[in-house]
């Protein structure tokens, strides 16, 4: 540790510069909070900012901004890049958080068995969860490497590590399977992680995975009464239980880690 510097200081992100990818949303939005908190500026990228259902609408900073960006398209990160270093200056830190469950037009077809699973549905999963995450990766994480470096943080899922329990969703009146797209999206996020954290090691770039679980969301009763039975801790997140863990991954406090996932999961991954 540098003279003069303490634990807490390491912990710092003042005069640092994030990008944020589905920023509005539940768990975007306690990231968003956190970063500000801890002193940095921040870019919001989100699709939609504007949706009434935004976590970030109130927050009032002169060290925020929203930009509409869909992750899905090249040009549309790197108009957004370039936004953000208009009034910002040269970014350092990415939470790649944008992600979806099923597509929001999605039939009974790609929430039921493996075998109708459609190809669209496939397809926009894998086009967000992890298409998007390479995009923003290659796009920002590329800036990263010519401009001195960063640090990537990629959001996986429990679901990425290991297989769905589908009698967690029986309690639903019609057949519901955890859709198969979702599992490998995410399970690919932990193989980008490992290749970009080694690709880039040499440019001071780290990329690190926080691998998460079950949030609580007013979910219903018998879902969240089946999905807690199989988490030792017995019960889901919070969603300011991750906090800590973002600022942890995006700080000078894990400035010796690249390459790793960490779980945080309440000791789901371990029965």
């Amino acid at each position: 540790m540098k003279e003069g510097r303490t634990i807490y200081d390491k912990f710092s992100l003042s005069g640092r510069i994030a990008v944020i990818t589905g920023a509005s949303g539940q768990l975007g939005g306690e990231y968003t909070k956190t970063l500000l908190a801890a002193g940095a500026s921040v870019a919001a990228f989100d699709i939609n900012p504007a949706n009434p259902k935004s976590t970030i609408r109130d927050i009032q900073s002169d060290r925020l901004i929203t930009v509409i960006v869909d992750i899905t398209r090249k040009d549309s990160i790197q108009k957004g890049l370039r936004e953000v270093i208009d009034r910002f200056g040269d970014p350092s830190i990415l939470i790649n958080n944008a992600a979806i469950d099923t597509p929001p037009d999605a039939t009974e077809q790609d929430t039921g068995p493996f075998e109708g699973y459609s190809e669209y549905a496939w397809d926009s999963m894998m086009d967000v969860n992890l298409k998007g995450t390479f995009l923003c990766c290659q796009v920002i994480g590329g800036h990263f490497a010519g401009h001195g470096g960063g640090t990537i943080i990629n959001i996986s899922s429990v679901y990425g590590i290991l297989s769905p329990d589908q009698r967690i969703y029986e309690y639903r009146q019609r057949p519901f399977i955890k859709p198969v797209a979702y599992s490998v999206s995410k399970s690919g996020i932990l193989n980008l992680t490992r290749y970009l954290a080694t690709y880039w090691a040499s440019r001071n770039v780290r990329v690190n995975t926080l691998t998460l679980a079950g949030v609580f969301n007013n979910q219903d009763d018998t879902f969240v009464n089946n999905y807690t039975s199989k988490v030792p801790l017995g019960r889901m997140a919070n969603p300011d239980e991750y906090n800590s863990a973002i600022l942890f991954l995006s700080s000078d406090a894990s400035s010796y880690m690249t390459g790793s996932n960490l779980i945080i999961d309440g000791g789901f991954s371990s029965w």
